[in-house]
């Protein structure tokens, strides 16, 4: 009987542990759920709610002002059978995305590499150089951008000291897109300051052993620089990419899409057509064939990384 009543006491007393337990860790995670709900109701409320409403408003023809008609695929059919323009934008956008962000990538590292010699200054320039990508996508810069490459800009007026009679800048098909790649360029400071980090991250010892073997400079940074920085050149060509897809402040304000929607960049056909047109439910599908896009492209960028993105965690190999 005392066998049984003491085995009594240690199941009860190893089911009370056993609660308690369970009450604190229950306990633990109310309080870190609680703690994250103001992220958790702007991801639901602000992030998947709009996601589940646009998809379904994909599929209806809805002007905001009355109620949504179901159309099933109407929409994603006209889009890629009977819309010129839905094609000019994508073409737009490719050349805007995949032309300037190799340059702002190799200018990018170019400077980093620069700053990274550690002379005097060279934070303090780093941080200049920074500026741009802060404030690059701002209303205002814009603004100064469409001034400085106007007829009348200060651009023009450089030019005309040297002879060179005014370019149209802006209102030229042949010239308005590369006007706005050259702003997305001289946007290099945010890829510059992740690949100074990365540079940082090299071993000098890797330095040191490539110069008793005689390696020249261009051999250090084609077989020791280049090769630690795949990881971070990755994740610069996937940030810069998807920026690239979502541009619209600076082609809206300098171009407004012209001229003949030379510029005319799939964000700024979307907004057209939500919020000139009243086409909310073509403009959902035309977000949802880009989220496709975007995603397409990164995936295929993932894929291929393993052919030339090599981690010092994997001893060097892919």
């Amino acid at each position: 009987m005392r066998d049984a009543a003491k085995v009594n006491r240690e199941a009860i007393e190893l089911y009370d542990s056993k609660t308690r337990q369970e009450r604190k860790k229950w306990k633990e995670s109310f309080v870190g759920y609680a703690m994250i709900s103001p992220w958790l109701l702007g991801f639901f409320g602000l992030v998947i709610g709009p996601m589940i409403a646009s998809l379904y408003f994909s599929f209806t023809d809805y002007d905001m002002l009355s109620s949504a008609n179901w159309v099933g695929l109407q929409n994603y059919i006209h889009i890629f059978t009977s819309d010129p323009r839905f094609v000019q934008s994508l073409k737009v956008t490719l050349i805007f995305v995949f032309v300037p962000t190799p340059l702002k990538l190799a200018f990018a590292l170019f400077l980093a590499m620069l700053f990274n010699t550690g002379r005097k200054g060279s934070g303090l320039f780093s941080t200049i150089y920074y500026i741009p990508s802060i404030i690059g996508g701002s209303v205002a810069v814009a603004v100064v951008w469409k001034q400085l490459f106007g007829s009348r800009g200060a651009v023009n007026s450089f030019l005309e000291l040297f002879g060179f009679s005014g370019v149209n800048w802006i209102g030229s098909t042949d010239y308005a897109l590369s006007i706005l790649i050259l702003l997305v360029v001289w946007q290099f400071g945010s890829p510059m300051i992740i690949f100074l980090a990365g540079l940082r991250q090299i071993p000098q010892e890797l330095y040191e052993a490539a110069s008793v073997d005689g390696a020249n400079s261009f051999r250090k940074f084609f077989s020791i620089t280049l090769p630690m920085l795949t990881p971070v050149i990755f994740f610069n060509l996937i940030m810069q990419t998807i920026g690239g897809f979502m541009t619209f402040t600076q082609a809206y304000l300098i171009t407004g899409g012209g001229p003949l929607d030379s510029t005319l960049f799939y964000a700024v056909y979307l907004y057209e057509v939500a919020f000139e047109y009243l086409r909310m439910g073509y403009a959902s599908a035309m977000a949802w064939i880009l989220l496709v896009i975007i995603g397409g492209i990164t995936f295929v960028f993932f894929k291929s990384s393993s052919y030339w993105v090599h981690y010092e965690s994997e001893g060097g190999r892919s």
